[in-house]
């Protein structure tokens, strides 16, 4: 809606993660290292922690599309599985193919040989699992069952473990004791900071395409800032806001007055997170804008 306004490409602050967009900001470079040099070193598991909206998604996806050709990456977004359906999510990943009523032996056996292939074909395989957190502790069991898997040299399944803080309440369970013991890599993705916050807005920008010399003003970027606590996920909420906020107005620059209207419009959104319950106010100013720019 405003992105020719602003000489834009595309919308800079989508909430979908985008590997276009990644800001290796000092945080999420560390984190990202971590997870190169631990699937390097063929851990079995490694865990990456962040409260919600800190980019762990995106974070995956940079690391699946980084980690090169000698990895085979599965991917399970949603894993709120009892242990054989993640097992079948698994398989599935890998390219398994299984009978219809395949039992759990059978199950487990084709895995097994499957992963022994890709690591005769000198692969490693990854398993990467989004939202840990919600992972059923029966579950975790089974993964680690799995991760005994292995040659003379080296594991045949490694598992990145992506999830907020509450997965660490869960591994101190006593009944998969095991488990946190075998995580050696652990990195927890904090917020950014302010002077972050000023490159961050400055890279998503540029990478949609801005040319020009600056969009938020100072002041804008400060009350950015403090209204979002340097969660990206609600610094990329409140900026888009704040674009429609100034397109509305027909301003090429996004004031501390914008950002503040985008804060007061998303402050359901700032509590629980879920940017589609926004209110309507931001969208009615660039109603506005729309007919702005019609009458130029």
């Amino acid at each position: 809606m405003y992105t020719a306004h602003f000489g834009l490409r595309e919308v800079p602050f989508s909430i979908t993660p985008d590997t276009s967009f990644f800001f290796t900001s000092p945080h999420s470079q560390e984190a990202l290292n971590t997870l190169l040099v631990a699937a390097r070193n063929g851990e079995g598991f490694i865990k990456i922690t962040g409260e919600v909206g800190t980019g762990k998604t995106l974070l995956c996806r940079k690391f699946m599309a980084t980690v090169g050709e000698g990895f085979v990456t599965a991917y399970i977004p949603n894993p709120y599985l009892e242990p054989r359906t993640l097992m079948l999510a698994l398989a599935d990943e890998l390219g398994v193919v299984l009978d219809k009523d395949v039992d759990q032996h059978q199950l487990l056996k084709a895995l097994t040989m499957r992963l022994m292939e890709l690591a005769g074909q000198d692969k490693r395989v990854l398993l990467c699992l989004d939202e840990a957190q919600a992972i059923p502790v029966e579950s975790l069991e089974a993964l680690r069952l799995l991760t005994n898997l292995e040659t003379e040299k080296r594991k045949l399944l490694q598992i990145v473990l992506f999830g907020q803080p509450e997965l660490n309440r869960k591994l101190e369970l006593e009944s998969i004791r095991q488990l946190a013991q075998r995580i050696t890599f652990h990195y927890h993705l904090g917020p950014l900071t302010r002077d972050d916050l000023e490159y961050y807005l400055a890279h998503r920008l540029r990478v949609a395409g801005f040319a020009g010399a600056r969009i938020f003003s100072r002041s804008a970027v400060s009350r950015l800032f403090s209204a979002s606590g340097g969660i990206p996920r609600l610094v990329n909420i409140l900026a888009n806001k704040s674009l429609m906020v100034a397109y509305g107005e027909g301003r090429q620059q996004v004031s501390r007055k914008h950002v503040a209207e985008a804060a007061r419009d998303t402050g359901a959104v700032k509590r629980r997170l879920w940017p589609w319950l926004g209110g309507f106010s931001v969208l009615l100013a660039a109603a506005g804008g729309l007919a702005w720019a019609l009458t130029q």
